[in-house]
């Protein structure tokens, strides 16, 4: 995880140096913001997602080998963690369309 974070600051930080302003536009612009909370929004809920995933679907496949009557109770839980990636995806719509 703190690989993780370091490489997001690298890049935010990459972003910065690397901006340029249009000329006759103001420092801070709405509508480039709406854009950059968007992609935050989406990208953090499929990260969580992917994370979720490995976890529990590691932890299915394993209680599955050891008794293959558990997979209807143990799959339904990897289709909830599949869903934080699409909430993500929707506050990420919500936020582009206010």
């Amino acid at each position: 995880m703190k690989k993780f974070l370091s490489f997001l600051t690298v890049l935010a930080g990459g972003a910065c140096l690397f901006a340029e302003e249009a000329e006759g536009a103001s420092s801070f612009s709405g509508s480039g913001i709406k854009y950059l909370a968007a992609a935050i929004a989406v990208g953090l809920a499929c990260i969580a997602s992917g994370m979720a995933v490995g976890k529990i679907g590691a932890a299915a496949m394993g209680a599955m080998s050891e008794n293959p009557e558990l997979s209807g109770k143990a799959l339904p839980f990897v289709g909830l963690a599949e869903g934080i990636c699409l909430w993500g995806m929707l506050v990420g719509v919500l936020i582009l369309f206010r």
